[in-house]
């Protein structure tokens, strides 16, 4: 099988994790290093959090690294009350034994970017500071990348963070109009793809549900949550923590169990929408969703629309497209996937 080498840049928190579950457990990604941004969580958290999660997936040998810790001119904002106060909702996990990469996290995105031209494709799970940084450090970076997929950004749809605006664009948005208006320019410049953007339009269709934790529970061959909580007396996925005997899906139902809670009380279901695997699933295999090139750009100075991404679907500006927006995606296969792989993997993990 032909391997997509991969660099994932991430703030880690719940869906960030499994998208590294994900990526780990899918046979045709080769993993070569995972950066950090603070988003979800703070920075540092996010490097333990994204160390801790690797060693239980039995990936020890991947870097590791640290990016910048600051938004490029805002203060620092995380979301404890999304993915609880470590980020990792309420799974707990053994620190990590690895040390975290002694280079710079923008330095781990320009370098091995230069090692190998046009074959590196980057996914961004997290604010864009990194990148943005990576761009204005190196100007080629667009063609040295052989693509950029990011989660952020909502287009056609309400905002998860205010009524117009996603969290990772929120976070940072100027490193968010930096990359798109840098990594567009170069596109219409030299003919090279446009970056992949999954927002909210397409994530929040990827809904993970107890059902999917049963089922992932028995792909791994674990015994299923439902069964051992109900014979506790407790409703199934509201036990304090997962009786499950794998110890991937012991995390992830812990873990998810925060963010299936959180949905609850603010958007009225039992579940959780699993942004960033689905960035990482159509990175690997863009047929799992369709894109349409447009105009975007992102409020800076909006009084109520700070971070929102603002899209020209009417061609109104008379400007090129910078963006390939995702305008619909094949949830049910991607979960389908997800269930299968990374059941596959918590398995081989547990013989």
């Amino acid at each position: 099988m032909t391997t997509i080498p991969l660099i994932l840049d991430v703030d880690t928190g719940i869906d960030d994790s499994l998208a590294l579950l994900y990526a780990v457990a899918s046979p045709e990604a080769e993993l070569i290093a995972v950066t950090c941004v603070g988003g979800n969580t703070d920075a540092r958290q996010v490097e333990r959090n994204t160390r801790a999660v690797l060693e239980l997936a039995g990936r020890t040998d991947l870097e590791v690294a640290l990016g910048r810790e600051q938004p490029l001119v805002r203060p620092v904002e995380t979301t404890p009350e999304t993915h609880g106060p470590q980020g990792l909702g309420h799974a707990e996990l053994p620190p990590p034994s690895r040390p975290l990469s002694s280079r710079h996290g923008v330095d781990v995105i320009v370098e091995e970017a230069r090692k190998r031209p046009g074959e590196v494709t980057l996914v961004t799970c997290g604010p864009l500071t990194n990148l943005a940084v990576a761009l204005l450090r190196e100007p080629d970076l667009p063609i040295l990348l052989k693509s950029w997929v990011l989660m952020g950004g909502a287009y056609r749809h309400a905002g998860n963070t205010a009524p117009t605006s996603e969290w990772n664009i929120h976070c940072d948005p100027e490193a968010a109009k930096i990359a798109f208006g840098a990594w567009g320019a170069s596109a219409n410049e030299r003919g090279h793809g446009l970056p992949v953007a999954l927002g909210l339009d397409v994530t929040e269709k990827a809904k993970i549900t107890p059902d999917h934790m049963v089922a992932l529970a028995r792909a791994a061959g674990s015994t299923p949550d439902d069964s051992l909580a109900l014979a506790r007396g407790e409703d199934p996925m509201h036990a304090t923590r997962s009786a499950a005997s794998n110890p991937i899906v012991r995390y992830v139902a812990d873990a998810l169990r925060f963010y299936m809670e959180f949905h609850s009380r603010f958007d009225g279901f039992y579940g959780a929408f699993i942004h960033d695997p689905l960035a990482v699933a159509a990175a690997l295999d863009p047929s799992l969703i369709r894109t349409e090139a447009v105009p975007v750009d992102v409020e800076l100075g909006g009084t109520l629309t700070t971070g929102e991404t603002v899209t020209d679907w009417r061609r109104v500006w008379g400007k090129p497209a910078n963006l390939d927006v995702a305008v619909e995606a094949d949830a049910d296969e991607f979960l389908r996937r997800f269930v299968e792989r990374v059941g596959r993997l918590a398995a081989a993990r547990a013989s």
